[in-house]
Protein backbone atom coordinates (compact mmCIF):
# COMPACT_ATOMS: atom_id res chain seq x y z
CA UNK A 1 0.00 0.00 0.00
CA UNK A 2 1.15 3.40 -0.76
CA UNK A 3 2.49 5.56 2.58
CA UNK A 4 0.20 8.24 1.50
CA UNK A 5 -3.43 8.57 2.52
CA UNK A 6 -6.25 8.46 0.65
CA UNK A 7 -7.99 10.13 3.10
CA UNK A 8 -7.45 11.49 6.06
CA UNK A 9 -9.43 12.67 8.89
CA UNK A 10 -7.80 15.15 11.45
CA UNK A 11 -10.43 15.73 14.74
CA UNK A 12 -13.34 15.88 12.88
CA UNK A 13 -15.97 16.92 15.48
CA UNK A 14 -19.71 17.26 14.37
CA UNK A 15 -22.64 19.55 16.29
CA UNK A 16 -26.06 19.33 16.31
CA UNK A 17 -28.44 22.41 17.97
CA UNK A 18 -31.29 21.06 19.91
CA UNK A 19 -33.43 23.95 20.68
CA UNK A 20 -36.46 21.65 22.15
CA UNK A 21 -33.88 20.98 24.83
CA UNK A 22 -33.75 24.48 25.64
CA UNK A 23 -35.06 25.76 29.17
CA UNK A 24 -34.80 29.08 28.68
CA UNK A 25 -35.58 30.99 24.83
CA UNK A 26 -32.57 33.38 25.73
CA UNK A 27 -30.25 29.75 26.97
CA UNK A 28 -27.79 28.91 24.62
CA UNK A 29 -29.01 26.10 22.33
CA UNK A 30 -27.20 23.02 23.92
CA UNK A 31 -25.40 21.15 21.46
CA UNK A 32 -25.43 17.68 20.52
CA UNK A 33 -21.78 16.28 20.17
CA UNK A 34 -22.45 13.99 17.52
CA UNK A 35 -18.67 12.92 16.62
CA UNK A 36 -15.77 14.03 19.38
CA UNK A 37 -12.63 14.07 17.81
CA UNK A 38 -12.07 11.46 15.26
CA UNK A 39 -9.13 10.78 13.89
CA UNK A 40 -8.02 8.33 10.80
CA UNK A 41 -6.76 7.59 7.51
CA UNK A 42 -7.69 5.26 4.54
CA UNK A 43 -4.62 3.91 2.41
CA UNK A 44 -5.26 3.18 -1.24
CA UNK A 45 -7.13 -0.11 -1.81
CA UNK A 46 -7.68 -0.81 1.83
CA UNK A 47 -10.88 -1.38 3.99
CA UNK A 48 -11.13 0.49 7.46
CA UNK A 49 -14.31 -0.77 9.06
CA UNK A 50 -16.06 1.35 11.83
CA UNK A 51 -18.64 -0.44 14.64
CA UNK A 52 -20.12 0.90 17.48
CA UNK A 53 -23.79 0.48 19.01
CA UNK A 54 -26.55 2.50 17.39
CA UNK A 55 -25.71 6.31 18.44
CA UNK A 56 -22.58 6.25 18.92
CA UNK A 57 -22.23 8.36 15.60
CA UNK A 58 -20.99 6.18 12.47
CA UNK A 59 -23.12 7.02 10.35
CA UNK A 60 -23.18 11.06 11.28
CA UNK A 61 -18.93 10.26 10.57
CA UNK A 62 -19.83 8.92 7.40
CA UNK A 63 -21.85 12.17 6.30
CA UNK A 64 -19.53 14.35 7.62
CA UNK A 65 -16.67 13.11 4.92
CA UNK A 66 -18.87 13.20 2.10
CA UNK A 67 -19.79 16.83 2.92
CA UNK A 68 -23.49 16.03 3.77
CA UNK A 69 -23.45 17.43 7.20
CA UNK A 70 -21.01 20.36 8.29
CA UNK A 71 -17.96 19.75 10.31
CA UNK A 72 -17.39 21.80 13.26
CA UNK A 73 -14.28 21.44 13.84
CA UNK A 74 -11.54 19.24 12.10
CA UNK A 75 -10.03 18.56 8.86
CA UNK A 76 -11.00 16.15 6.39
CA UNK A 77 -8.00 15.87 3.30
CA UNK A 78 -9.02 13.58 0.53
CA UNK A 79 -6.17 12.32 -2.48
CA UNK A 80 -4.05 15.60 -0.55
CA UNK A 81 -6.63 18.10 -1.00
CA UNK A 82 -8.37 19.45 2.33
CA UNK A 83 -12.10 19.24 1.16
CA UNK A 84 -14.08 19.76 4.46
CA UNK A 85 -15.95 23.60 3.75
CA UNK A 86 -15.29 22.97 0.40
CA UNK A 87 -17.01 25.32 -1.71
CA UNK A 88 -19.47 23.72 -4.38
CA UNK A 89 -17.26 23.12 -7.50
CA UNK A 90 -14.94 21.55 -5.23
CA UNK A 91 -17.23 19.21 -3.92
CA UNK A 92 -18.90 18.36 -7.27
CA UNK A 93 -15.35 17.10 -8.17
CA UNK A 94 -14.95 15.02 -5.09
CA UNK A 95 -18.28 13.14 -5.08
CA UNK A 96 -16.72 11.70 -8.76
CA UNK A 97 -14.14 10.23 -6.26
CA UNK A 98 -15.98 9.14 -3.38
CA UNK A 99 -19.36 7.97 -3.72
CA UNK A 100 -21.80 6.26 -0.57
CA UNK A 101 -23.69 3.11 -0.35
CA UNK A 102 -26.93 3.68 1.40
CA UNK A 103 -28.49 1.39 3.93
CA UNK A 104 -32.04 0.89 2.94
CA UNK A 105 -31.73 -0.13 -0.93
CA UNK A 106 -35.10 0.70 -1.67
CA UNK A 107 -35.64 3.84 0.32
CA UNK A 108 -32.19 5.07 -1.37
CA UNK A 109 -33.51 4.48 -4.85
CA UNK A 110 -36.52 6.93 -7.08
CA UNK A 111 -39.18 4.71 -6.96
CA UNK A 112 -40.12 6.65 -10.28
CA UNK A 113 -36.93 6.00 -12.58
CA UNK A 114 -35.67 2.75 -14.23
CA UNK A 115 -32.84 1.05 -12.93
CA UNK A 116 -31.16 2.10 -15.98
CA UNK A 117 -31.91 5.58 -15.44
CA UNK A 118 -30.93 5.76 -11.86
CA UNK A 119 -27.36 4.61 -13.08
CA UNK A 120 -26.91 6.59 -15.49
CA UNK A 121 -27.45 9.68 -13.93
CA UNK A 122 -24.54 10.38 -12.47
CA UNK A 123 -23.08 9.95 -15.57
CA UNK A 124 -25.09 12.16 -17.42
CA UNK A 125 -24.21 14.60 -14.60
CA UNK A 126 -20.34 14.02 -14.59
CA UNK A 127 -20.39 13.75 -18.72
CA UNK A 128 -22.98 15.86 -20.69
CA UNK A 129 -21.04 15.37 -23.94
CA UNK A 130 -21.58 11.46 -23.72
CA UNK A 131 -24.62 10.36 -26.40
CA UNK A 132 -27.08 8.12 -25.09
CA UNK A 133 -25.45 4.76 -26.95
CA UNK A 134 -22.56 5.27 -24.97
CA UNK A 135 -24.32 5.23 -21.64
CA UNK A 136 -26.49 2.79 -22.39
CA UNK A 137 -23.14 0.36 -22.65
CA UNK A 138 -21.73 1.62 -19.72
CA UNK A 139 -24.78 0.34 -17.64
CA UNK A 140 -24.85 -2.86 -19.12
CA UNK A 141 -21.34 -3.50 -18.82
CA UNK A 142 -21.88 -2.10 -14.55
CA UNK A 143 -24.80 -3.98 -14.41
CA UNK A 144 -23.13 -7.06 -15.32
CA UNK A 145 -20.18 -5.92 -13.08
CA UNK A 146 -22.83 -6.44 -10.09
CA UNK A 147 -24.88 -9.59 -11.42
CA UNK A 148 -27.72 -7.70 -12.68
CA UNK A 149 -28.90 -9.67 -16.36
CA UNK A 150 -29.18 -6.57 -18.71
CA UNK A 151 -32.73 -6.80 -19.96
CA UNK A 152 -34.15 -5.98 -16.17
CA UNK A 153 -32.83 -2.20 -17.49
CA UNK A 154 -36.01 -0.89 -18.17
CA UNK A 155 -38.20 -2.57 -14.61
CA UNK A 156 -38.38 0.01 -11.46
CA UNK A 157 -37.29 -0.59 -8.27
CA UNK A 158 -40.25 -1.73 -6.54
CA UNK A 159 -40.03 -5.02 -8.88
CA UNK A 160 -36.71 -6.02 -7.32
CA UNK A 161 -35.43 -7.67 -3.89
CA UNK A 162 -33.85 -6.13 -1.03
CA UNK A 163 -30.38 -7.80 -2.34
CA UNK A 164 -31.44 -6.79 -6.14
CA UNK A 165 -32.03 -3.28 -5.08
CA UNK A 166 -28.50 -3.03 -3.15
CA UNK A 167 -26.65 -4.54 -5.96
CA UNK A 168 -28.71 -1.43 -8.20
CA UNK A 169 -27.41 1.08 -5.35
CA UNK A 170 -23.61 -0.27 -5.60
CA UNK A 171 -23.66 0.26 -9.38
CA UNK A 172 -25.25 3.73 -9.27
CA UNK A 173 -22.08 4.46 -6.58
CA UNK A 174 -19.56 2.77 -9.13
CA UNK A 175 -20.50 3.58 -12.55
CA UNK A 176 -17.96 6.88 -11.93
CA UNK A 177 -15.09 4.77 -11.15
CA UNK A 178 -14.78 6.15 -7.42
CA UNK A 179 -11.14 5.58 -5.30
CA UNK A 180 -13.43 5.95 -2.16
CA UNK A 181 -16.71 4.27 -1.50
CA UNK A 182 -18.14 5.04 2.20
CA UNK A 183 -20.70 1.80 3.06
CA UNK A 184 -23.22 3.12 5.36
CA UNK A 185 -24.51 -0.34 6.83
CA UNK A 186 -24.77 -1.93 3.64
CA UNK A 187 -26.12 -5.55 4.85
CA UNK A 188 -28.22 -4.65 7.81
CA UNK A 189 -31.55 -4.67 5.94
CA UNK A 190 -30.78 -8.02 4.12
CA UNK A 191 -31.16 -11.76 4.87
CA UNK A 192 -27.57 -13.26 6.32
CA UNK A 193 -27.45 -15.57 2.92
CA UNK A 194 -27.80 -11.80 1.03
CA UNK A 195 -25.31 -10.41 3.01
CA UNK A 196 -22.93 -12.44 2.29
CA UNK A 197 -23.14 -12.14 -1.36
CA UNK A 198 -23.23 -8.38 -1.17
CA UNK A 199 -20.38 -8.61 1.14
CA UNK A 200 -18.15 -10.77 -1.26
CA UNK A 201 -19.41 -8.97 -4.35
CA UNK A 202 -17.97 -5.74 -2.73
CA UNK A 203 -14.63 -7.38 -2.16
CA UNK A 204 -14.77 -8.73 -5.74
CA UNK A 205 -15.44 -4.86 -6.84
CA UNK A 206 -12.14 -3.70 -4.79
CA UNK A 207 -10.06 -5.93 -6.10
CA UNK A 208 -11.07 -5.55 -9.59
CA UNK A 209 -11.47 -1.84 -9.29
CA UNK A 210 -9.11 -0.66 -6.78
CA UNK A 211 -11.37 0.66 -4.54
CA UNK A 212 -10.44 1.61 -0.99
CA UNK A 213 -13.45 1.35 1.20
CA UNK A 214 -15.18 2.77 4.61
CA UNK A 215 -17.18 -0.27 6.06
CA UNK A 216 -19.94 0.60 8.71
CA UNK A 217 -21.60 -1.90 10.42
CA UNK A 218 -23.07 -3.74 13.62
CA UNK A 219 -22.81 -7.17 12.44
CA UNK A 220 -18.74 -7.64 14.21
CA UNK A 221 -18.29 -11.05 12.03
CA UNK A 222 -19.06 -8.86 9.06
CA UNK A 223 -16.85 -6.02 9.41
CA UNK A 224 -13.77 -9.20 10.26
CA UNK A 225 -14.30 -10.57 6.91
CA UNK A 226 -14.27 -7.36 5.04
CA UNK A 227 -11.92 -5.06 6.69
CA UNK A 228 -8.13 -4.92 7.04
CA UNK A 229 -8.10 -2.37 9.77
CA UNK A 230 -11.55 -1.88 12.41
CA UNK A 231 -12.23 1.60 14.56
CA UNK A 232 -14.34 1.14 17.29
CA UNK A 233 -16.53 4.27 18.40
CA UNK A 234 -18.77 4.66 21.65
CA UNK A 235 -20.48 8.25 21.91
CA UNK A 236 -18.89 10.25 19.26
CA UNK A 237 -15.43 8.99 20.06
CA UNK A 238 -12.65 6.79 19.14
CA UNK A 239 -11.34 4.20 21.42
CA UNK A 240 -9.83 1.58 20.11
CA UNK A 241 -8.56 1.23 16.53
CA UNK A 242 -5.67 -1.60 14.73
CA UNK A 243 -5.72 -4.29 12.05
CA UNK A 244 -8.73 -6.82 12.27
CA UNK A 245 -5.92 -9.81 13.46
CA UNK A 246 -5.23 -7.45 16.26
CA UNK A 247 -8.82 -6.02 17.12
CA UNK A 248 -10.03 -9.29 16.76
CA UNK A 249 -7.31 -10.99 18.77
CA UNK A 250 -6.82 -9.18 21.33
CA UNK A 251 -8.91 -6.50 22.06
CA UNK A 252 -7.66 -3.75 24.48
CA UNK A 253 -10.65 -1.47 25.11
CA UNK A 254 -13.10 -2.86 27.86
CA UNK A 255 -16.07 -1.50 25.40
CA UNK A 256 -14.44 -3.38 22.67
CA UNK A 257 -13.93 -6.48 24.48
CA UNK A 258 -17.71 -6.32 25.59
CA UNK A 259 -18.96 -6.08 21.98
CA UNK A 260 -16.57 -8.91 21.28
CA UNK A 261 -17.86 -11.10 23.65
CA UNK A 262 -20.93 -10.94 21.94
CA UNK A 263 -20.48 -12.15 18.64
CA UNK A 264 -21.93 -15.87 18.35
CA UNK A 265 -19.07 -18.56 18.09
CA UNK A 266 -19.26 -21.54 15.24
CA UNK A 267 -18.16 -23.89 17.69
CA UNK A 268 -21.20 -24.74 20.01
CA UNK A 269 -18.56 -25.85 22.65
CA UNK A 270 -16.78 -22.76 22.14
CA UNK A 271 -20.42 -20.97 22.55
CA UNK A 272 -21.75 -22.60 25.70
CA UNK A 273 -18.47 -21.66 27.47
CA UNK A 274 -17.26 -18.06 26.42
CA UNK A 275 -17.84 -15.58 28.89
CA UNK A 276 -20.53 -12.62 27.47
CA UNK A 277 -19.23 -9.11 29.06
CA UNK A 278 -22.76 -7.42 30.61
CA UNK A 279 -22.25 -3.34 30.12
CA UNK A 280 -24.43 -2.07 32.97
CA UNK A 281 -26.11 1.11 32.93
CA UNK A 282 -27.72 3.58 30.72
CA UNK A 283 -25.56 4.79 27.31
CA UNK A 284 -25.30 8.57 28.30
CA UNK A 285 -27.01 11.24 26.49
CA UNK A 286 -24.53 12.89 23.78
CA UNK A 287 -25.80 16.39 24.57
CA UNK A 288 -23.79 16.69 28.42
CA UNK A 289 -21.20 13.49 27.42
CA UNK A 290 -19.27 12.17 30.92
CA UNK A 291 -16.54 14.52 31.86
CA UNK A 292 -13.17 11.98 31.30
CA UNK A 293 -13.73 8.95 29.69
CA UNK A 294 -17.06 9.01 28.17
CA UNK A 295 -17.25 5.15 29.05
CA UNK A 296 -16.29 5.17 32.71
CA UNK A 297 -19.87 5.45 33.57
CA UNK A 298 -20.47 1.68 32.01
CA UNK A 299 -16.98 0.49 32.26
CA UNK A 300 -15.67 -2.55 34.77
CA UNK A 301 -12.50 -1.13 34.81
CA UNK A 302 -12.93 2.43 36.31
CA UNK A 303 -10.75 4.20 38.16
CA UNK A 304 -10.64 7.91 39.66
CA UNK A 305 -8.60 9.38 37.43
CA UNK A 306 -10.88 8.26 34.50
CA UNK A 307 -13.12 11.52 35.34
CA UNK A 308 -10.31 14.09 35.47
CA UNK A 309 -9.37 14.37 31.96
CA UNK A 310 -10.30 12.48 28.56
CA UNK A 311 -8.00 9.73 27.67
CA UNK A 312 -5.81 10.22 24.10
CA UNK A 313 -5.24 7.25 21.72
CA UNK A 314 -2.14 5.53 22.69
CA UNK A 315 0.06 3.02 20.79
CA UNK A 316 0.14 -1.00 21.46
CA UNK A 317 2.46 -1.31 18.86
CA UNK A 318 2.15 -1.00 14.59
CA UNK A 319 -1.71 -0.11 13.87
CA UNK A 320 -3.01 -1.05 17.38
CA UNK A 321 -3.82 2.14 19.36
CA UNK A 322 -6.03 1.89 22.64
CA UNK A 323 -7.90 5.19 24.60
CA UNK A 324 -8.16 3.51 27.82
CA UNK A 325 -6.65 5.69 30.86
CA UNK A 326 -6.14 2.51 32.79
CA UNK A 327 -4.94 0.26 30.27
CA UNK A 328 -3.33 -2.19 32.18
CA UNK A 329 -6.13 -2.64 34.90
CA UNK A 330 -8.59 -3.28 31.95
CA UNK A 331 -6.53 -5.65 30.48
CA UNK A 332 -6.24 -7.57 33.00
CA UNK A 333 -9.59 -7.49 34.22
Amino acid sequence: MSTQPLLEAKGIKVRFGIKKAQKWPWDPVPQLKAVDGVSFDVQPGETLGVVGESGCGKSTLARALIGLVPVAEGEVWFDGKKVDHADPAAMKALRKDVQMIFQDPLASLNPRMTVGDIIAEPLRNYYPEWDKERIVSEVRAMMAKVGLLPNVINRYPHEFSGGQCQRIGIARALILRPKLVICDEPVSALDVSIQAQVVNLLKDLQREMGLSLVFIAHDLSVVKHISDRVMVMYLGNQVETGSSAELYGNPSHPYSRALLSAVPEPDPEGERNKQIILLEGELPSPISPPSGCVFRTRCPSVGEQCSIERPLLQSLGGTHHVACPRFDVAVAS
